[in-house]
């Protein structure tokens, strides 16, 4: 039995703004730090084999700050993990969007990456690291709609891969039937002040 949590880096500014974020490297703002070390000190309590992340700076800093609060336990880091690349789009808002392409911007092709590009490598990813760490416990740092994504891929299943909240948790199991949830979109570490209250708080 391998278990692989699941977890969506912390906020930021571009999340409050309702930016896409896509490849482009967005820091963490207050908000987001102080999820992460909450975060944190509950994963704190349990051991950890293997923490895996995106490369990108907002998750790269949520598992950084998760690798201290484990003894500054050696993160790994891979671009499969990596949100979908948004191309022209990164870093607009929706009404910046429809000012430059018109209301129907997203029939155009702007150079975004595929949904079944961004679902191909995020499940090959963890796929991989389950072959390679068969039987251990495996923390992966990612993006809300690669997550999603590579969840409707795991399972096999169109109808999971909801939003996922900044810092949350989802733990999913691998034995020989399969993959199976023990937890889903969990933020149990968060208290009211911690919590999403600004808009948008998509990876966009």
């Amino acid at each position: 039995m391998t278990i692989v949590l699941l977890i969506r880096h912390g906020n930021t500014d571009w999340n409050r703004e309702g930016r896409t974020q896509g490849h482009l490297n967005n820091p963490l703002n207050r908000l987001g730090v102080k999820q992460a070390t909450a975060l944190a000190e509950r994963l704190s309590e349990e051991k950890w084999d293997i923490i895996v992340s995106s490369d990108l700076l907002r998750a790269r800093q949520t598992a950084e700050i998760i690798s201290r609060h484990l003894g500054n336990q050696q993160v790994q880091y891979d671009d499969r993990l990596r949100e979908i690349d948004r191309g022209q789009i990164a870093g607009s808002t929706e009404r910046e969007r429809i000012a430059k392409w018109g209301d129907n911007w997203s029939q155009l092709d702007l150079g975004q990456e595929s949904l079944s590009s961004v679902r191909k490598r995020g499940t090959a990813c963890i796929n991989e690291l389950v072959e390679k760490y068969s039987g251990q416990k495996i923390l992966v740092v990612s993006h809300g709609l690669l997550l999603r994504e590579t969840l409707k891929g795991l399972l096999n299943n169109e109808a999971t891969g909801t939003h996922l909240e900044n810092t949350s948790v989802t733990t999913l199991e691998k034995n020989v039937n399969g993959w199976r949830y023990l937890s889903y979109n969990s933020i149990s570490h968060l208290r009211e002040e911690e919590y999403n209250y600004y808009g948008s708080t998509l990876d966009l």
